[in-house]
């Protein structure tokens, strides 16, 4: 399955113990109602509303 790029939402906590902020583009495989995200080789899993799929507005810019 390919990868695609997301765009996350929310602040998502990774593998890791680091929060990736709202805006953070992460690279996804699967789908349905949760997958798996990585962000520099960390692992994020996430559910369908925390990301949008390609660019979101960032929303601290706003």
């Amino acid at each position: 399955m390919a990868r695609r790029i997301v765009t996350l939402l929310t602040a998502v906590t990774g593998l890791s113990g680091t929060v990736y902020p709202p805006g953070t583009r992460a690279a996804v495989t699967g789908r349905g109602a949760s997958v798996d995200a990585f962000v520099n080789g960390d692992w994020l899993p996430l559910a369908w509303w925390e990301f949008s799929e390609g660019d979101a507005e960032d929303p601290r810019r706003s």
